[in-house]
């Protein structure tokens, strides 16, 4: 029963609603307003705009590799009856006839539609279908006059109608973030997304067929994890309410796939998601896929078969070959692959012998002379070796490289070496200058397992959110025994890039994390979203509002300068609005983040700036901000920044804040300040 008092809500709520589907209305095109009348056109008729179930018999790609090589006569004489389905890509009219395109998981086919053939109101229907419209087609394959294979209509059903026009068709989605956002739309109109999509779940079978061939057996673990650990990263965070105590989104699988180890299953693997809270930049998503296998009685140097093995069965079975083009540059995929230690592999490229440095004030000294920047978490030889590798060596190679003994104190679960103990049985996989995969022949002594949980602990307390934390379960499992084990690590997005040909990991996520846009009904309701994460725990509030905000009545400014700056040195500095394509946290450093940015000019410009204390790299993705353009090249963590960021500093009860300058995002990039 509705109360007297209840009606006015009611009411209230109506008119609401009311309103808000006139305001809808009023904010369609024109085109989306003659669909809208098309679909009540269809209505009236008696037929469903959203149809019903079809029952196919073949598709595109099936009739044109059996059909394609038979004549007009040929296929006259066949008869070959099929039930088609598609989205209609092209249309055109030529009086009672008409010819479309029509779409389906394959690629197009023709169809040919005759008003005498399909009656009087499947002719209205097809009139009446737009670009974009689902049909399905019941009839024969014939040949054209021009020799075109095509589909003759004898019975056209509609299945679904297109409330928006797609986008034109010789340019589709030309703006990449759109692309990305949209990729419903993208896959429509972009063979090559679509491509990409189909080629990804093949890459992924043929891994699991080649580990199974080897003996592995595939496994699940948990997503949620009450320890951080397995590998060096910065995590998601999130709150359990019955058991009120939080956990990370896994950022690794290694450590419960080696406690199945100890439990005996000798041979497993996993495919799945890991989540890391970091940039985003051509081969960084903050949710992505990896393969990691454990093998018990093997080591550093059967991981390296595995791999290349598993290099060469993948390529075979997706592409038919190892020899592949991978940015411009020609790659070989079969194995073996080249093998060389990192300290050999520096040696290389700047005659320093790591092996020889005996003392951190020597390496630290070497640093500087390189123009390598130390900070506070580089507190061993070893990390500097790491420095070293980053900016002389890993951007230098092209072929697939095991780079392997890598310093104990970079690699916590890997064995230490067993001729020299400042190393460890640790590779990493190199291919044009990113990695691919990782793999060591695994701890086992829980003593020194121990001891290198406490060095990471050390860490976390000089700051490096990266750092393993103490398991203590894993310890324990490690003193129930686990055999000799080798152990690796594969990126599936890096590897499906690899083999598709793409230089950025959106290209082959289908759904890549994206910034909601103002337009979005989701981005309405980010405020009170982030405020209902923030509350689950004090450890999410952290992460998701770093920013602190700014208390006005506390802000000190520095003093003007008094000096005049004459208009022509002024003018000296080339002002810029830019355009964040790409930010990412810089490796190994705690403040840097790396911008890839849209200056205005056909190349992308690189500019770092040491502000990841006040911002998070995703947060910055799509802004307009204000560069310096026309500063030299300065070197900073081995890459060269070609640029400055401006922002505004102040002090704020005794603290700095900083604030970046962002723009309207109507100002173009490249657009110059006076």
């Amino acid at each position: 029963m509705v109360t007297r008092a209840f009606v006015p809500w009611m009411d209230a709520f109506l008119f609401c609603r009311e309103k808000e589907n006139n305001m809808a209305q009023q904010k369609l095109t024109e085109q989306e307003r003659v669909r809208r009348q098309k679909m009540q056109d269809l209505k009236d008729m008696g037929i469903d705009p959203f149809g019903s179930a079809y029952k196919r018999t073949t598709t595109s790609g099936k009739i044109i590799a059996q059909y394609e090589d038979k004549t007009k006569e040929e296929l006259q004489e066949l008869d070959v009856h099929v039930k088609i389905a598609g989205r209609i890509m092209t249309k055109r009219r030529q009086g009672k006839a008409g010819f479309m395109h029509i779409q389906d998981i394959d690629g197009q086919i023709q169809i040919y539609v005759r008003k005498d053939i399909v009656g009087e109101e499947q002719y209205e229907i097809f009139k009446k279908n737009d670009l974009g419209d689902i049909v399905g087609i019941e009839g024969t394959i014939m040949k054209t006059d021009h020799g075109q294979l095509s589909v003759r209509a004898q019975v056209y059903t509609h299945l679904s109608k297109a409330l928006r026009p797609l986008p034109e068709k010789y340019h589709g989605l030309t703006d990449v973030e759109e692309r990305f956002r949209r990729r419903y739309v993208d896959l429509i109109m972009n063979p090559e997304a679509k491509h990409i999509a189909i080629t990804r779940p093949k890459i992924i079978r043929a891994v699991q067929e080649y580990l199974d061939g080897q003996g592995l057996m595939e496994v699940e673990t948990p997503v949620l994890q009450p320890i951080l650990g397995g590998a060096a990263a910065r995590p998601f965070v999130t709150h359990h309410n019955t058991l009120n105590m939080p956990f990370y989104l896994r950022i690794a699988t290694e450590l419960p796939l080696k406690r199945l180890i100890v439990g005996g299953l000798e041979g497993v693997y996993e495919i799945g998601r890991l989540f890391r809270n970091e940039g985003m930049d051509a081969t960084h998503n903050p949710e992505f896929t990896t393969v990691e296998a454990y093998v018990a009685y093997s080591d550093l140097h059967g991981m390296m078969d595995l791999i290349e093995g598993l290099f060469d069965h993948v390529a075979n079975k997706v592409l038919g070959t190892t020899e592949i083009i991978y940015q411009g540059q020609e790659i070989s995929l079969k194995a073996p692959f080249k093998r060389i230690t990192m300290c050999d592999a520096i040696k290389e490229k700047t005659g320093i012998d790591f092996k020889q440095v005996t003392s951190y004030e020597e390496a630290c000294q070497l640093a500087k002379e390189h123009d390598i920047e130390v900070e506070k978490i580089h507190n061993s030889i070893g990390h500097i070796i790491q420095l070293f590798f980053d900016k002389y060596v890993e951007e230098t190679i092209v072929q697939p490289t095991f780079v392997y003994e890598y310093p104990i104190e970079i690699s916590p679960l890997a064995k230490k070496n067993n001729e020299d103990p400042r190393f460890t049985d640790r590779y990493e996989l190199f291919i044009c200058g990113h990695e691919y995969a990782n793999a060591f022949s695994e701890l086992n002594d829980p003593i020194d397992q121990r001891e290198r949980f406490e060095k990471q602990l050390e860490l976390r307390d000089l700051g490096d959110e990266e750092a393993n934390e103490m398991d203590v379960d894993y310890v324990e499992a490690l003193e129930y025994g686990m055999p000799p084990t080798g152990g690796v690590g594969l990126g599936i997005d890096r590897f499906v890039m690899l083999l598709t040909d793409q230089r950025t990991i959106r290209e082959v996520l289908l759904f890549p994390h994206m910034k909601l846009t103002g337009e979005s009904k989701g981005a309405k309701l980010e405020k009170k979203s982030q405020e209902a994460v923030s509350s689950t725990s004090a450890d999410v509030k952290s992460i998701v509002n770093k920013k602190p905000t700014i208390d006005y009545s506390k802000v000190e400014i520095e003093p003007l300068f008094k000096d005049f700056v004459d208009f022509e040195t002024f003018s000296k500095s080339d002002f810029r609005a830019v355009k964040v394509k790409e930010c990412r946290a810089v490796p190994k450093s705690k403040k840097l983040l790396e911008f890839v940015l849209d200056d205005g000019t056909e190349e992308d410009r690189t500019i770092l700036s040491g502000i990841h204390d006040y911002y998070e790299p995703e947060e910055l993705v799509g802004k307009t901000l204000v560069a310096i353009t026309n500063l030299p090249p300065r070197k900073m963590m081995g890459i060269d920044s070609c640029g400055m960021i401006i922002s505004a500093v102040h002090n704020e009860a005794g603290e700095e804040r900083l604030n970046l300058l962002v723009l309207d995002d109507a100002i173009p990039a490249g657009a110059k300040l006076y």
